[in-house]
């Protein structure tokens, strides 16, 4: 019951900030951050007791179908000590960010009972806990989105992903069902046992396709990602929360779940074309925006596709080291976000932009392949899964467009040695932590299978796809001021008008400018 504690002592956190002033609540303030401080040592014991103990399961309380219970592994172990850290991170970057507002205190509040939300739903043992720990995690994200409730932007995407969630709580409860039904128990890892095994069929293969929508719904997959990226209304610490923590729950979902998913490789095969897109096409309306937050935004809808795709491809260990990569690295931007501008402004370059040409590009390309290859050789390929060794091709495009900045002909000697430096990194780290995920997850999360036909197919589709989207970035200076180029950037800024579409779908979004400012006005 150890990891229990961490969601509690926020939750007692919470209900003080909830009767602390409104304005400077400095005691709530200090109180939250030593709740969250207090998480994340709960999560390092947690983590001793894993070491001595192994995973395991506590002691339920409740009975049956209706029990909650702590469910320690590394899986858990790494999420606790994430969306601690952040939590706390976040928090405090908070208690400044909103001094002076009339309101501070009800934000602590609705803050760190969200983060209990969080932390109760990683550690979830039982089916109803998971529910319950989803369910409240967006109810109480929903408070914070709508913290200006007098700006109509805000008002309109929180009304969006209120929508979109309700949704996709929908597909959890009947996953959830399905699997109580199949499998006769509430604990997850009696489930995840038994399906490991092959048991439970074919309702497993129905509760992975209701579990992957509710994973597509959760981490704004395409075309349901447009409430991401307007709920910029809302104060930067929700934004950190929001894409460092709350957004990979559909990921986590995904990876907890691992061994069911497994059992439906046509759902797999729909994550991988979801999430493949989904990549792509947020990563292209990222490079048209000029607003800061909406640009993390984007990135935030392509790095969930990304991830989302890992675990079509049942790479569920390197999946969990995404989330934890790009909490961090997401998490740091929003809260930095604020500087932005004057880094930028302060940036002088130093000559002309080099400006590869087609032959600069192809060899780029080639040079970085043929480094992964070299790098792939020392670390061996014979002990990685295919769909690993795709994932790393689509990787080290990526760092193939640096590479081709360096060959251009106006970009000087040093770039190209540092490009190609950055080649070898990328690639040396991706082989050593794709290896050391994969043993530390060996266990917790299954093996990945061998690719089958539709498997192999999906891989040269989702590595060529990309490779042309990486081509076709490398060569953009060479025609954007085309006409036709031109006409694309707006189209890409405009998220190719999806969101405008999805919009009229759900039947429009008219928000009374004339409405009441408090949040009770909102109607769900």
């Amino acid at each position: 019951m150890l990891p229990l504690l961490a969601p509690l002592l926020l939750a007692g956190a919470s209900l003080y900030a909830f009767s602390a002033p409104g304005l400077r609540p400095r005691f709530a303030i200090r109180i939250s951050e030593i709740a969250a401080f207090g998480s994340i040592l709960v999560a390092v014991l947690a983590g001793i007791v894993l070491a001595i103990h192994g995973p395991g399961t506590s002691q339920p309380v409740g009975y049956g179908y209706l029990a909650f219970a702590s469910r320690l592994d590394l899986v858990s172990l790494v999420m606790l000590l994430l969306v601690s850290f952040i939590g706390w991170v976040v928090l405090r970057y908070a208690g400044t960010f909103l001094d002076g507002e009339e309101r501070q205190g009800p934000f602590t509040g609705w803050m760190t009972a969200t983060l209990a939300a969080v932390l109760l739903l990683v550690q979830s043992g039982t089916l109803l806990q998971l529910v319950i720990g989803w369910v409240a995690t967006s109810l109480l994200l929903h408070q914070l989105l709508l913290f200006y409730p007098e700006r109509v932007a805000a008002r309109r995407a929180a009304r969006k992903k209120f929508i979109v969630s309700r949704i996709g709580d929908v597909a959890l409860i009947g996953a959830v069902i399905l699997l109580a039904i199949s499998f006769k128990t509430g604990d997850i890892a009696a489930i995840l046992a038994a399906a490991r095994e092959g048991e439970g069929l074919p309702l497993a293969m129905t509760a992975a396709a209701l579990l992957a929508v509710a994973a597509l719904l959760k981490s704004a997959q395409f075309p349901t990602h447009g409430w991401l990226t307007e709920v910029m209304e809302t104060p930067t610490p929700v934004s950190a929360l929001l894409h460092a923590g709350v957004v990979n729950a559909g990921g986590f979902l995904l990876i907890r779940f691992a061994d069911v998913m497994l059992q439906a490789p046509v759902v797999l095969a729909v994550l991988v074309m979801v999430g493949g897109f989904t990549a792509l096409f947020g990563s292209l309306v990222m490079l048209t925006q000029s607003a800061v937050k909406t640009s993390l935004a984007w990135s935030t809808v392509a790095q969930m596709g990304f991830m989302i795709l890992q675990c079509g491809l049942a790479l569920f260990p390197i999946a969990l080291l995404h989330i934890v990569a790009h909490s961090l690295y997401k998490a740091h931007s929003f809260l930095a976000s604020g500087s932005a501008i004057e880094t930028v402004a302060a940036i002088r370059r130093p000559g002309p932009v080099a400006i590869p040409n087609a032959k600069a590009v192809g060899r780029a390309f080639l040079m970085a392949l043929a480094i992964y290859a070299v790098i792939g050789l020392l670390f061996g390929f014979a002990d990685k899964p295919p769909q690993a060794l795709a994932l790393g091709a689509i990787l080290i495009f990526g760092v193939a467009y640096l590479i081709a900045q360096g060959l251009a002909d106006a970009a000087p000697r040093a770039l190209t040695w540092r490009t190609s430096l950055y080649a070898i990194s990328a690639a040396t780290a991706y082989f050593a932590l794709q290896r050391i995920a994969d043993k530390l997850m060996l266990g917790p999360l299954p093996a990945t299978p061998q690719p089958g036909p539709l498997e192999w197919t999906l891989m040269l589709l989702a590595v060529v796809s990309f490779g042309v989207v990486a081509v076709a970035q490398s060569l953009f200076p060479l025609w954007a001021y085309h006409p036709a180029a031109a006409g694309l950037r707006v189209h890409l800024a405009n998220g190719l008008y999806v969101n405008a579409l999805f919009d009229r779908l759900l039947g429009g979004w008219t928000v009374s400018r004339t409405a009441s400012t408090t949040p009770a006005s909102i109607k769900e």
